[in-house]
Formats: C-alpha cells, sequence, structure tokens
C-alpha cells in the first residue's frame, strides 16, 4: 500500500509541505481543487522534491475542455520526468452549473467522452496520428503543428477517476488508470458496492484488476494524547456532517441505515444551526468513515480494514508534531511488513 499525502493548495506553504511528505517517507501528494487551482500548487512540489508522486484528487473537470487538461497534464507530467497523475471528478450538479457556469447533464456519458477525447489529443502529440474526436458533448478535429508539442518522453499521464455512486464507478473499471474513492465512504460500501462496480467496468472493457489502482482517501483520528484526538475526532465529526447533507452521498449512508442522519443534517443546515451538526455524526459513524487509534496503531487498523483491497492510501497531516507523524509512518511500515 502507498501513502499519499493530502496538501493545502497553497503557493506559500506547499513546497514546506511537500518536502516534509517526502521526509516522512510518503510515496505521493494530492492537491484538491477547494478554493484554489489545483495544479498551480503542484509546480512548486515537483520543483522542490525528488521522487514524491504529485497529482489532483480531484481537478473538476466539466468547466474545463479536454484539450486544455490534456495541455496541463502533459506539461506536469513531463516536468515532474513521470511523477504526475491526473485525478478527475465530475463535482455535483450544483456546482458545476451554478459555481462554474458548466454542463452537467449525463455525467458518466460525459465523463467518458472527455476521458477520451483527452487521450485522442495525447495520442496526436506522441504518436503523431490525425485528431478526430466526435462524440455527444465533444468534437476535437484541429491539432496543428504549430500547436502540438513533441511527444512527451514518459508517455501520457495516468488518469484516476473519483466516484462514488455505480455508474461512475463502473466507468472508472472500464476507463481510467486508478479509482479515487471518497473519504466518504466506509470500507463496507467499497467492498459491497464499489468494488463489484469496478469489477464490472474492467470485465466489459476486457481488463483485469491488475490494470487499475484503487486510492483510498480517508480520515484519521489520532493524536499525542487525549485532548488532541477529541480535538480530531470534532474536525472530522464536522466534516463528515458537511458531507452528509449532500444527495448524492446517501447511498452511503442508506447502506448502514444511517439515512435519517441526512435529513436532520439538512434540516439544521437549512435552519442556520450548523453548530449542531457534528453532534448527529455518533461514534458508530466516526468509526465507519475514520481511522482511530494511538498513532502508532494507524497503519495496522488501515491494513486490517484495506490492505487487501486499496494500492493507495491518503489522508492529511494533522498538528505539527514530528514525533506523532513518525509513529504514523512507523506503524504502516510494520503493518506492512507482517504482510
Amino acid at each position: 500500500m502507498q501513502l499519499h499525502v493530502i496538501l493545502e493548495p497553497e503557493l506559500s506553504s506547499v513546497v514546506s509541505e511537500a518536502q516534509r511528505a517526502e521526509t516522512l517517507g510518503f510515496d505521493g501528494a494530492w492537491v484538491t481543487e477547494t478554493s484554489r487551482d489545483p495544479f498551480l500548487p503542484l509546480v512548486r512540489a515537483i520543483d522542490y522534491t525528488t521522487n514524491l508522486v504529485v497529482g489532483t484528487a480531484i481537478a473538476v473537470a466539466f468547466p474545463r475542455s479536454p484539450t486544455h487538461l490534456a495541455q496541463t497534464a502533459n506539461d506536469l507530467h513531463e516536468w515532474s520526468e513521470g511523477r504526475f497523475i491526473l485525478g478527475l471528478g465530475s463535482q455535483v450538479r450544483a456546482h458545476v452549473e451554478r459555481r462554474f457556469s458548466a454542463e452537467f447533464e449525463h455525467p458518466v456519458e460525459r465523463m467518458r467522452e472527455l476521458i477520451g477525447a483527452m487521450r485522442a489529443v495525447w495520442e496526436s502529440w506522441n504518436e503523431g496520428q490525425r485528431l478526430d474526436f466526435r462524440g455527444d458533448f465533444y468534437e476535437l478535429t484541429l491539432m496543428t503543428p504549430y500547436f502540438s508539442p513533441p511527444p512527451n518522453p514518459h508517455g501520457p499521464p495516468p488518469v484516476f477517476l473519483a466516484a462514488v455512486g455505480h455508474r461512475m464507478t463502473e466507468l472508472a473499471g472500464e476507463v481510467a488508470d486508478g479509482i479515487l474513492t471518497h473519504g466518504f465512504s466506509t470500507d463496507r460500501y467499497l467492498r459491497e458496492v464499489m468494488l463489484p462496480a469496478m469489477e464490472k467496468g474492467l470485465a466489459s472493457a476486457g481488463r483485469g484488476r491488475e490494470d487499475i489502482d484503487v486510492a483510498r482517501q480517508t480520515y484519521l483520528v489520532t493524536g499525542r494524547d487525549e485532548g488532541d484526538q477529541a480535538e480530531r475526532a470534532r474536525q472530522v465529526r464536522e466534516l463528515l456532517a458537511f458531507y452528509a447533507t449532500t444527495p448524492a452521498y446517501r447511498p452511503v449512508l442508506e447502506l448502514h441505515g444511517w439515512e435519517s442522519a441526512q435529513d436532520e443534517l439538512t434540516t439544521l443546515a437549512r435552519d442556520g444551526r450548523t453548530d449542531e451538526m457534528a453532534d448527529v455524526i455518533d461514534d458508530a459513524m466516526l468509526d465507519a468513515f475514520a481511522l482511530v487509534g494511538e498513532p502508532g496503531e494507524i497503519g495496522g487498523l488501515a491494513y486490517g480494514r484495506f490492505g487487501d483491497v486499496v494500492d493507495r492510501m491518503s489522508f492529511r497531516l494533522p498538528g505539527d508534531d514530528p514525533g506523532v507523524w513518525n509513529e504514523v509512518i512507523a506503524g504502516f511500515e510494520a503493518a506492512a511488513s507482517h504482510g
């Protein structure tokens, strides 16, 4: 299992965070598109690290054209000497339509075409093929030599696709190099819903499990003492409460019989009672979504729950105590050595 850290998308801090992650022994680092661009920080992270794999987890796909994505990803993959992963996600309808003023209809079909169109651009650059992609959502038929970079010596970058629902998960199995599972999912949802859908997509494309990486984001509740752990637990409860109001994530809650929590949280959010929302996330829900334990226990918990199905695990670094993180990493190394 490879370990990836989630970096804050801040140009002012990303260098120190990326260097810290590499020093600690992380294999890679992700930047998420939230309040800032997800690509620009990676340029700095690439410049100041040596072996750290870097990627977007995620960049919002639909507001960008396939050619824009192909250009940016190609440049980062070349500049990093093959250390870049393009992680894409659909986001939800409200954000795509109202925050980006972009099209969202038929997201699975649109995502399939966007990835195909992007790869057609890469083929035109790397293999000299004439660009001729025609679909229902994208049509790319012009790529002159002046606008074509030379072939990338590292080839096209891997494409990872974020998924929660059955159909997007199946699509990831069919067309992506990796699947990014949302932190708002549980090991039970991963095993009972997502993995069967992914396997269906793999089979439909004539691919096998070795052709895709399962990358999981998870939340950690750990710390030096009970006070640190309690503060971290509160932070994770607040984050889970926020995500639990998203209608698209309801199937995760329904699998566990927790759909009433979404109804309650939605009411609290609507009434402006956001300070009460974290209290809805009880201990059972916290344990299902997060790894809760002493720093040295986290690695064993992760391998016990996900070691047979997850190829890459990512999480944020809560707190600045280097001793805590040395213990966390040592715990992962010990768990890996025991199989």
